[in-house]
């Protein structure tokens, strides 16, 4: 166990530079909401996205706080059995205080038994986390109806233009021109806020890596850490791309199917990689079917693998996806007849399918109108989005149907369908 002596020091020096943090921009997150929950909170995502900062902004709104951060190397040994000593240290520093926050909880072992007890003695409870798996695992079991959870992802679109100071209310000319200069950085070099604020890729590649190695290779004993790193830059430098485990295998000469399904499903938990699933009623041949995989950031995916000529398509259709994702919405592909980029499902229905095209012309157009268009009629949908780098238009469809084309930036604003408006929070 760490002294009591230990665990004060390291305690306070904590509290000092995390109030010395820039509380930063606001994220689109109701704090309020939150804390006026009887719930326990819960902040998950990638590393360096934010996680945070965020729990800073919660700082600002609560009066005296406990923070501990459980990534500190100074913390490497913390066990649960150390949680009783940091309420003694709590209780001694704060008298009277109620709130704790806690960063990367995931690396203390059991540590949901401590958090509900905390919870059940009265204490408003606040915590991060960077592994989806161990999240939920945790949550399930321990905290099930006790807890509301925040995923957090790198900057949306809004936040990256708060960050600018760029006011998007009104659209003149001028002011529609200096969206368009932000959004061609935003869809190349993403929303990590400290990439945003230094401009330096090796921010980028070394958040990359820590991920790779401490919350993946570390923590699965992975042990041909060659191979795995051989299947990440693959399927980073091939995002977007319908693929199966088995083509992966074969493509990539590993021997198991099972081994890539694994690396996938490692780099998911860790938030850094995403599956979307070809939607069918049947859910056995849906998940035995082909995926399409999305990386959580472009700007990190540029990074870390291979460009190619034809990137920006794809750039595009990764970022629409982490802007559904962010909303906290049900995506799936469809690809039977024809082929949709999204299907947007929402309290079991299909409310919403969408198309992503930079350009809309002779030698795209009646594609990408036919493939929304297959889509909509297979499951009786009746509006469909084209999101474009530029190009607008409604197009009204006989019985009542509707394709709305947009955009990129101002679908990203705010300015969509209103059956997936996006919600300020996201809670699981």
């Amino acid at each position: 166990m760490i002294t009591i002596n230990r665990l004060e020091e390291v305690l306070i020096d904590q509290k000092e530079a995390f109030l010395r943090r820039d509380p930063g921009v606001p994220r689109d997150v109701d704090l309020d909401r939150y804390l006026g929950s009887s719930h326990i909170i819960v902040v998950s995502g990638v590393r360096r996205c934010g996680k945070s900062t965020l729990l800073r902004q919660f700082a600002e709104k609560t009066g005296d706080f406990l923070y501990v951060n459980l990534d500190d190397e100074r913390l490497f040994e913390f066990t649960l059995a150390d949680f009783e000593n940091l309420v003694l240290v709590f209780e001694k520093l704060h008298p009277g205080g109620r709130v704790m926050l806690i960063d990367e909880v995931q690396n203390v072992e059991h540590w949901e038994r401590f958090v509900r007890r905390v919870h059940d003695d009265g204490y408003k409870v606040i915590l991060t986390g960077s592994n989806a798996h161990l999240l939920s695992a945790e949550l399930g079991t321990r905290l099930t109806g006790r807890y509301l959870q925040i995923e957090l992802f790198p900057f949306s679109f809004r936040e990256y233009l708060r960050f600018k100071g760029v006011e998007w209310g009104t659209t003149t000319t001028q002011k529609k021109a200096e969206i368009l200069n932000h959004f061609d950085s935003y869809l190349q070099n993403g929303g990590f806020p400290e990439f945003i604020r230094t401009g330096d890729d090796e921010v980028l590649r070394r958040t990359y890596e820590d991920i790779l190695f401490r919350d993946i290779v570390a923590r699965y004993g992975i042990r041909d850490v060659k191979m795995f790193r051989q299947v990440a830059r693959y399927l980073f430098s091939n995002f977007t791309k319908e693929a199966s485990y088995h083509s992966l295998k074969n493509a990539l000469g590993i021997k198991s199917a099972m081994s890539v399904r694994s690396y996938a499903q490692y780099m998911e938990e860790a938030y850094l990689l995403f599956e979307l699933f070809n939607y069918q009623h049947s859910l056995k041949k849906q998940y035995a079917g082909t995926r399409k995989f999305f990386v959580v950031d472009n700007g990190m995916r540029n990074a870390v693998s291979f460009r190619f000529s034809g990137d920006w398509g794809r750039m595009l259709e990764n970022l629409v996806f982490i802007e559904l994702k962010r909303r906290g919405l049900s995506v799936y592909f469809w690809r039977e007849d024809g082929e949709c980029d999204f299907l947007i499902e929402k309290k079991g229905r299909l409310v919403e399918a969408i198309q992503c095209s930079c350009t809309i012309g002779e030698n795209n157009r009646e594609r990408e109108i036919s493939g929304l268009l297959a889509a909509m009629d297979r499951w009786k949908v009746e509006s469909g989005i084209i999101v474009t780098y530029t190009h607008e238009e409604e197009l009204d469809l006989p019985g009542g149907r509707e394709i709305h084309v947009i955009p990129a930036w101002k679908w990203l604003i705010g300015n969509i369908s209103p059956s997936i408006q996006p919600s300020k929070t996201t809670s699981l």
